[in-house]
C-alpha cells in the first residue's frame, strides 16, 4: 500500500508545477529550464543585497587596534586654590593678623634655639608645652565668645559650648604627662580638634579667619612635632657624649 501511495503523491504534488512551468513558457516563450535559472540569479542577486541579521552584523563590525583615546580630565589647580586663599588673608584686620603671627613665636622659636645650640634643653621644651595648653583653652573659649551674644548666628546649644570645653580637657590632660613627647603629641591632637570645629562645624566665620586658622594650627603642631624630633635626637647624642667622657 505505501508503495502504491508514494507515485500518487509524488504526481500530486510536482503536477503543478510543472503545469506552472508550461504556462509560463507558452505566455514568454522561453524553455522553463532558462526561466528556473533566471529565477535563481535574482533570488541570488537580492538575497546577496539584504542586510544580514543583526546578530551577524554585530559579529562583522570592524575593530579597532588602537589605544583607547581617553578624554583630557581637566586637571586640579591646588596652587590657584591655595593663592586665593592667601590672598583672602588681605582682608583680615591688622590687629588681628600681627597678633596672631607675635603668638606664633614662642612655638617657632624653641626648636629654633635648641637646632641652633645642638642640644636638648628640657627647660625649653616644658614652656613650649605649657604655652601650647594655654593656646588650645584660648581657642576653645573663643568658641564660648562667638556662640553667646544675641546677635550672633552660632547659638549657644550643646554642641557649640561642649566642642569649645574639648580643647581646654585635652590641654589639661598634656599638662599632667610628665613626658614632653605625650604632652606633645596630646597638644597636636587638642589644636587639631579646635581646628576642625573651627573650619568644618562654623561655617559663618569669614574666609580670611579660616585660613588663618590653619596656616597658624599648621606652624604650631610642626614645632611641636620639631621638639619631640629634636628631643629624640640630641638627647641620644648627649647621653653618647657624657658615656665616653666619663670613660
Amino acid at each position: 500500500g505505501k508503495t502504491n501511495m508514494f507515485p500518487l503523491i509524488q504526481r500530486r504534488c510536482f503536477s503543478t508545477p510543472f503545469k506552472l512551468q508550461k504556462l509560463t513558457h507558452n505566455l514568454t516563450g522561453e524553455a522553463p529550464g532558462l526561466l528556473l535559472d533566471r529565477r535563481n540569479k535574482a533570488a541570488w542577486s537580492s538575497s546577496s543585497l539584504r542586510p544580514l541579521p543583526s546578530p551577524y552584523a554585530a559579529q562583522l563590525q570592524p575593530f579597532h587596534t588602537s589605544p583607547p583615546v581617553l578624554k583630557k580630565k581637566t586637571p586640579a589647580e591646588p596652587e590657584a586654590a591655595a593663592q586665593r586663599s592667601l590672598e583672602s588673608l588681605r582682608d583680615c584686620p591688622r590687629p588681628v593678623l600681627y597678633l596672631s603671627l607675635a603668638g606664633l613665636v614662642p612655638f617657632v622659636a624653641v626648636p629654633l634655639a635648641m637646632a641652633l645650640q645642638g642640644s636638648y634643653c628640657p627647660e625649653l621644651a616644658s614652656a613650649q608645652a605649657a604655652y601650647g595648653a594655654a593656646t588650645a583653652s584660648f581657642l576653645g573659649g573663643m568658641r564660648w565668645g562667638f556662640a553667646l551674644p544675641e546677635s550672633s548666628p552660632a547659638k549657644p546649644d550643646w554642641l557649640n559650648l561642649a566642642n569649645g570645653t574639648v580643647p581646654p580637657l585635652l590641654a589639661c590632660q598634656a599638662s599632667l604627662f610628665k613626658d614632653v613627647t605625650q604632652g606633645a603629641l596630646m597638644l597636636v591632637v587638642a589644636l587639631g580638634v579646635a581646628l576642625h570645629y573651627d573650619v568644618s562645624l562654623l561655617p559663618t566665620y569669614p574666609r580670611w579667619f579660616k585660613v588663618l586658622r590653619v596656616v597658624g594650627t599648621v606652624v604650631m603642631i610642626l614645632s611641636l612635632l620639631a621638639t619631640v624630633a629634636l628631643k629624640a635626637s640630641l638627647e641620644g647624642e648627649q647621653s653618647d657624649d657624657g658615656k665616653i667622657r666619663r670613660n
